[in-house]
């Protein structure tokens, strides 16, 4: 397929972390077209193990060895938890027992977000390969946040008006992120926002000016340009059978910040607690692994938490500097 691609941009990978397909074909998946297509981007948008609904006891043996192996092969890869998407499922769609069907609808407006911009016009475009360059500010720090608003129901979108100001205020509060953690106790290095439909610049100008006045909503002292916009004219569409109401207007919001790191410890907490014990080890030297990959995966999802611990750190001093 990609012989036959004219322009070929990237790679896209929807798959998750915890499951057995998902973290072990993924990742060699990935490895092979990181030796084929290197200078290629590729993205990922991976579902990660959800803090309280489990659905394989070794999901943080998975996540941890996946992690490790795909995060030199990876351009940026958006993070997505089952639990938080349930919880928005629930509170904004009013669904009492959401499946992975109206899970899916969701991410799936995420990813046509993402590539709306290769897909329509739009005043602002942004290419596969801008992604990387606007919200990695270094290699290993790839794993933005993703947000999404609105989510509004068939019978709740007669009578909410959607504006600008607000979509993009709901983007930054914690129940409208896709991953269990709370953005406002970590730092913003980088943000991008990709609006859908009925948009104006100076709508989008005024509303982000006001997020930047909020004191929940911290950025690192080095962001040169603050937040990369995309404005694409297609407004989003819901299929038939899905729960989301189309609108006229949507935002999705791409965060690197340094509060995903609490996923990551919570992740490594239960690795821990499994291979103390060398609980369920077995099943992956039967088919081959050895242990000391257990532990070199571990070492470096280690060095991943201590990279985002030190860009807190550095923010932290530079303002201690700044007093004396």
């Amino acid at each position: 397929m990609s012989d036959q691609c004219d322009g070929l941009q990237g790679f896209l990978f929807t798959h998750s972390l915890g499951g057995g397909t998902g973290s072990g074909f993924g990742a060699l998946l990935l490895e092979q077209l990181s030796l084929e297509y290197g200078k290629k981007a590729k993205l990922e948008f991976a579902v990660y193990p959800a803090p309280q609904n489990s659905t394989s006891v070794v999901e943080p043996y998975n996540t941890v060895l996946t992690t490790h192996t795909t995060l030199e092969h990876a351009d940026c890869t958006f993070m997505i938890d089952n639990e938080a998407t349930y919880d928005i499922c629930r509170r904004n769609l009013d669904i009492q027992r959401p499946n992975f069907a109206n899970l899916n609808n969701m991410i799936a407006q995420v990813v046509s977000s993402v590539t709306a911009s290769l897909r329509f016009d739009g005043s602002l475009n942004v290419d596969l390969n801008e992604f990387q360059t606007n919200l990695v500010p270094y290699p290993r720090i790839h794993f933005p946040l993703v947000g999404y608003a609105p989510v509004v129901s068939n019978s709740r979108s007669s009578h909410e008006s959607n504006s600008v100001s607000e979509i993009t205020n709901s983007c930054f509060e914690p129940g409208n992120q896709m991953v269990k953690c709370d953005p406002r106790v970590g730092k913003y290095m980088a943000t991008c926002l990709l609006y859908r439909g009925d948009v104006v610049t100076r709508d989008v100008q005024n509303a982000v000016a006001q997020v930047k006045t909020k004191k929940t909503v911290q950025l690192v002292d080095w962001i040169p340009t603050g937040f990369k916009i995309g404005i694409c004219y297609q407004p989003p569409t819901a299929p038939p059978t899905s729960d989301l109401a189309s609108v006229s207007r949507a935002v999705c919001m791409l965060s690197n910040t340094t509060a995903i790191a609490e996923a990551w410890r919570r992740i490594d907490r239960k690795f821990d607690l499994m291979y103390s014990k060398r609980a369920f080890v077995h099943w992956y030297v039967g088919e081959g692994m050895e242990e000391g990959e257990f532990t070199e995966a571990r070492e470096d999802l280690a060095a991943l938490e201590r990279d985002y611990e030190e860009i807190g750190y550095d923010q932290v001093e530079q303002e201690g500097e700044e007093e004396y």
